[in-house]
């Protein structure tokens, strides 16, 4: 016959349930931490060069009146491609935020570690341009340079659309290169990254400034202190990106288990027509 717990039992019992719960998470918080400082740390200093680098190609250069107008587009492209080539392998180089999001919806990275990555590039993005600051023989808030404006005749929503138009075109090349049908096809990642930020560059910056990156426009906005517009640098992005990774998602993404097979069934022909 079983003796039925006294109630000081209970309450130790569950006292040791709930310390345990409590110890289990705290684990898992510290296992998390030690693994993805690395990549948190790699977007910080991403972004930072990012703003830092990117922004000097928006200097004044003496003798020009008007900087040449493919300088700073190509600058940035880049910049880009260096910091995929150099932190690509650590974090996966998002340096943007709505990288991130679709990151998390596409099952890249956690929710979590997206929402470090997004601070992480807030904080490197601030960095990067305050050191610039610092640096810079120019008054950059007096100047306004690098900040992300929509030209003089576009209203918001046009700047908006803009954006968005924009960051679909980059957002599609993203989902193009996590897409397994190119798992065989990533020598040129970094390449392909920085031109295509060129070509985007070269199509938007006189409109909008072609940021594409919240995190990119947010640095020059918080230092200077003009925020005029800057929610379309936010929404434009964020929107436009995910609305067009969630359509490749499920208008063009190959399935892993079928490329899987499809990968078994052609070694399996070729191992055939080796044997004939």
């Amino acid at each position: 016959m079983t003796v039925p717990p006294s109630p000081r039992s209970i309450i130790v019992s569950v006292i040791d349930s709930k310390r345990t719960q409590s110890e289990s998470e705290s684990k898992s918080v510290v296992t998390w931490c030690r693994s993805q400082w690395k990549a948190i740390a790699a977007e910080i200093i991403a972004t930072m060069i990012l703003l830092l680098l990117g922004c000097m190609t928006c200097l004044p250069i003496d003798g020009f009146h008007i900087l040449p107008p493919l300088y700073s587009p190509i600058g940035f492209g880049l910049i880009v491609l260096s910091n995929v080539q150099i932190f690509g392998h650590i974090s996966g180089a998002h340096m943007n935020p709505f990288v991130s999001v679709i990151g998390v919806i596409y099952g890249k990275i956690s929710a979590a570690t997206g929402i470090a990555f997004i601070i992480a590039q807030c904080i490197g993005s601030t960095l990067g341009y305050g050191i610039l600051m610092y640096l810079s023989p120019h008054n950059l808030a007096e100047k306004g340079i690098c900040l992300t404006l929509p030209h003089s005749t576009l209203n918001d929503y046009q700047a908006l659309g803009i954006e968005m138009v924009l960051t679909a075109v980059l957002s599609l090349l993203i989902c193009a290169l996590w897409d397994p049908a190119n798992a065989a096809k990533q020598e040129s990642v970094a390449l392909k990254f920085g031109f295509t930020i060129i070509g985007l560059s070269i199509a938007g910056s006189s409109l909008t400034g072609c940021s594409m990156n919240p995190a990119r426009s947010l640095g020059p906005a918080l230092l200077t202190g003009r925020w005029e517009s800057h929610w379309v640098y936010w929404v434009g992005p964020l929107v436009g990106g995910t609305l067009s990774a969630v359509f490749y998602k499920y208008m063009w993404l190959t399935n892993p288990e079928i490329k899987n097979l499809e990968v078994q069934n052609v070694e399996l022909e070729q191992k055939c027509d080796e044997v004939k």
